[in-house]
């Protein structure tokens, strides 16, 4: 709708994980950096966690789209509670048809594929994302296939990717074998003030903007209502751009941006900051000194209803 008012050659924000949008902040370069570790070290299991939205999937699409010839990478998108036959979703992922109806030919057949790519020198690397769903008795059987070696080299890494909770779900006891074994682990936490400033700009002029459209003020209420987190901060950076295409606008500002936020709010899906950090605190200070605004506050205004008329004819 507004790539061609703003001069963008594709949309900037959208929610589809781009590896090509991944801005490599200081932690995200740490969390590639780890998963090409592990995967070079032939680690049998890698955990990668991270609050929704904070970049888990696009970092493990980047490392998918830069690993080199040498490895096959079979990757289970939305693991969850329903399981059903682990070794079923593994030959899926690798693409291996399934006929065999029994769960040992099934292994077997899984045992076959991983020893033929070991002896053609390639490495096998199994990424399931939304492991927080997955139960004990699941990745304890997940546990024991990362177990098998061939000539002392692992023939099957797996990486899990997941929310906090996954790393609550290895903390349990029954999964302390498991948790042993994990060779890499790194959480994503949310983006800085400033990380989110230069999110912003690097989105916008990888999809073709040489403009900063986003003044400070409104990028600082996008930050303190998104918390940092990435998938929240391309939401409200979306919906700011449509509104300034409906008003005609090249630069959004502070007034605009927290017009936003309100309407976002009111739908009461969007989440509120119920605890400020350090730096949301500094800067809706700063902001209220500067702009006499107080950002925090969300509820709509008397001012919104002025327009309103009620009538009972």
């Amino acid at each position: 709708m507004y790539k061609q008012h703003y001069g963008f050659k594709e949309s900037p924000f959208t929610l589809v994980p781009d590896p090509d949008y991944l801005y490599l902040t200081k932690q995200h370069r740490l969390a590639l950096t780890l998963l090409k570790y592990g995967i070079d070290t032939q680690a049998g299991l890698t955990v990668i966690s991270g609050e929704v939205g904070s970049g888990k999937t696009t970092v493990i699409r980047k490392i998918m789209k830069e690993t080199g010839r040498g490895i096959t990478i079979g990757l289970i998108s939305n693991a969850h509670s329903l399981f059903g036959d682990l070794l079923q979703w593994i030959l899926m992922a690798f693409d291996i048809k399934v006929q065999q109806d029994t769960k040992a030919s099934r292994y077997k057949l899984l045992m076959d594929f991983l020893l033929s790519e070991y002896s053609k020198n390639r490495r096998t690397v199994l990424v399931i994302d939304e492991a927080q769903n997955m139960d004990v008795s699941t990745l304890e059987e997940l546990r024991l296939l990362s177990n098998i070696n061939a000539d002392k080299h692992v023939v099957l890494q797996v990486i899990l990717v997941g929310q906090p909770e996954l790393l609550d779900l290895l903390r349990k006891p029954e999964l302390r074998q498991f948790a042993q074994r994990v060779s890499v682990n790194f959480n994503l936490k949310p983006l800085s003030y400033s990380e989110t400033a230069e999110y912003i700009r690097y989105r916008l002029q990888i999809a073709g903007s040489t403009n900063t459209i986003f003044d400070k003020y409104a990028v600082a209420a996008i930050y303190y209502h998104s918390s940092g987190i990435p998938r929240l901060i391309n939401q409200l950076c979306d919906f700011a751009l449509v509104y300034g295409y409906a008003e005609e606008r090249q630069q959004l500002d502070l007034q605009l941006t927290m017009e936003v936020i309100k309407d976002k709010h009111s739908g009461g899906i969007f989440p509120k900051v119920t605890e400020e950090n350090q730096e949301q605190a500094i800067i809706k200070a700063l902001i209220l000194e500067n702009k006499n605004i107080d950002i925090s506050v969300i509820e709509p205004t008397p001012e919104n209803f002025n327009h309103m008329a009620i009538s009972l004819d």
